[in-house]
């Protein structure tokens, strides 16, 4: 309904219709909602010669607007990506001549688009815009800091028992070549499912995360590969007799992981789905083997084709495991047929993964080449096509990036996509890959912005006088 009475306005019979902000602002909310509403009423906005209007330029709301939207844009909407450079453009040239709140917007969605950020840190965001802006409404913007500074509240308690689950491990200690970054692995999850309903769920998924990222160095940069090879088949098995074939800080982690999945049991027959559990651990069991065959071709100093490595490095992206643990917790609006489906590698899924790993690929490349790790990407770019600059291999993989959100969004609006709440849990996922590695490897280094954004969503409450 919304989609046919966007779509018959666009003959301009409509008050807003020529108002750039209100047409961009619809079709995005329209977009979000997964109605597969026509590009084309941006055409309006195009002169004779088929450039965008030069009038539109001291519009700055419309044309943040218009830069907006076109992140939902999908393949083949050649005019979304014109609008998508020519409102970056207008967009840096105007920035430094605005005044607060306008010039806060501008400069964050320069930074970070709407579409493509974490929810909580975008509220965050957007409460001080709204509180700098002269108009705002005082009830309104007391119930937003209100119900972020609750919700933050059980975030901070959640946080502090996956702190102590992290401690009593002791992780640290004995598996000291292993990433330590729980906290991190928190606001991950929190950026895919903030809602106070689902905290149960929320706290195992940091667990899974968190034994995902051990599980990963263990294959990266520790274990010799005949260890990998029993630690993977020993997993594939999934019997705790076994636990004696492996080397001691292996035993430990194996452990760790045993305890985590009979938790998941435990939480999901409270639920009466007990049975469930078998897709995590089909999913934990294909990111193991995606693991191995990595530390092979590293072992083999092998440089496989961008076809090949993509074949190993989307399961091993973490990803498409995420997503399936993530579904076993979504209730009865998940089927049989949507976990054969997370199975079948849908567009959607290896989307996600795709934009994960090649992510991770160029914001971790220099630092994963001087500790030594198998072929990233961007080395498997250049050998194939012989590209002697990595500015250049970046470039194409930035270019796959982009084509992976078209996919991405273009799954929104199918008539026969899967429901909506599983299909935001990969788009959020992807969302926090987009934040953690947008600048680097955000999460094997830790810098000033993750810092920041931990203690904007985690730690520090929005300030309550008005």
């Amino acid at each position: 309904m919304h989609a046919g009475y966007y779509d018959n306005k666009a003959d301009g019979s409509g008050d807003d219709d020529n108002d750039l902000y209100n047409v961009a602002l619809r079709f995005r909310l329209l977009r979000q909602q997964g109605l597969p509403v026509s590009c084309d009423v941006f055409n309006k906005f195009k002169d004779e010669k088929d450039n965008f209007k030069e009038s539109l330029s001291t519009n700055i709301p419309g044309i943040l607007a218009l830069y907006e939207a076109t992140h939902l844009r999908v393949h083949g909407e050649d005019i979304l990506d014109e609008a998508l450079a020519f409102t970056t453009t207008q967009l840096k040239s105007a920035a430094s001549h605005l005044s607060n709140p306008l010039a806060a917007q501008v400069n964050h969605a320069l930074k970070q688009p709407l579409h493509k950020g974490i929810p909580r840190l975008e509220a965050r965001h957007f409460i001080s815009v709204y509180q700098d802006d002269t108009s705002h409404k005082k009830a309104f913007l007391k119930l937003a800091i209100l119900d972020f500074n609750l919700v933050q509240s059980l975030h901070k308690q959640e946080l502090a028992e996956i702190t102590r689950w992290w401690k009593d491990l002791d992780f640290a200690t004995k598996l000291p070549f292993a990433r330590d970054r729980v906290v991190e692995c928190f606001l991950w999850i929190v950026a895919v499912d903030f809602e106070p309903r689902h905290s149960p769920e929320r706290k195992i998924l940091t667990k899974i995360i968190a034994m995902a990222s051990i599980i990963d160095d263990i294959y990266d940069a520790y274990g010799t590969l005949e260890e990998l090879e029993i630690f993977t088949e020993t997993i594939e098995r999934w019997e705790i007799s076994t636990i004696d074939q492996l080397p001691q800080y292996m035993q430990i982690c194996y452990g760790a992981l045993l305890d985590i999945f009979e938790e998941i049991e435990q939480e999901l027959a409270k639920q009466g789905r007990p049975y469930l559990v078998i897709y995590a651990k089909k999913a934990m069991k294909i990111l193991v083997r995606a693991y191995f065959n990595e530390a092979k071709s590293f072992n083999m100093k092998q440089i496989p084709t961008m076809e090949e490595y993509m074949e190993v490095a989307i399961p091993s992206s973490g990803y498409p495991m995420l997503i399936a643990v993530s579904f076993v917790f979504m209730g009865e609006i998940v089927t049989k047929e949507a976990f054969e489906w997370i199975f079948s590698n849908p567009k959607v899924i290896t989307a996600s993964a795709v934009i994960a790993r090649l992510m991770d690929d160029s914001g971790s490349h220099k630092f994963e080449q001087e500790r030594g790790h198998a072929a990233s990407a961007v080395e498997c770019y250049m050998n194939q096509y012989g590209v002697s600059e990595t500015q250049l291999a970046y470039e194409e993989l930035n270019r796959q990036v982009s084509n992976a959100w078209k996919d991405i969004n273009e799954e929104f609006t199918r008539t026969n996509a899967m429901p909506m709440p599983l299909l935001m849990c990969v788009l959020n996922l992807s969302r926090a890959i987009d934040v953690i590695y947008k600048n680097g490897d955000g999460y094997t280094r830790v810098g000033k912005e993750m810092r920041e954004n931990v203690a904007a969503v985690l730690i520090h409450p929005v300030p309550t006088t008005l």
